[in-house]
């Protein structure tokens, strides 16, 4: 695995465990969704999402949601 991916997997980590303190879930991931698409480069974007249709193991559940419904 790349140092890159490694790095965006952290992130979207991070960003999750911040927003899994909110009890209703759905609430958490569009938190997430919104800090990422707001935050992140397209192409970064692209790799998570590619990352999660490979393999996805080392995001969190939160994170795995979130990153599923990015576009």
């Amino acid at each position: 695995m790349s140092n890159k991916i490694e790095t965006l997997i952290r992130m979207a980590n991070d960003i999750s465990d911040f927003f899994n303190a909110e009890p209703d879930k759905e609430i958490a991931a569009k938190g997430v969704i919104n800090h990422i698409t707001r935050s992140w480069d397209p192409r970064m974007r692209s790799d998570i999402i590619a990352y999660l249709h490979e393999d996805g193991s080392e995001l969190s559940d939160l994170a795995k949601n979130a990153v599923s419904q990015l576009n």
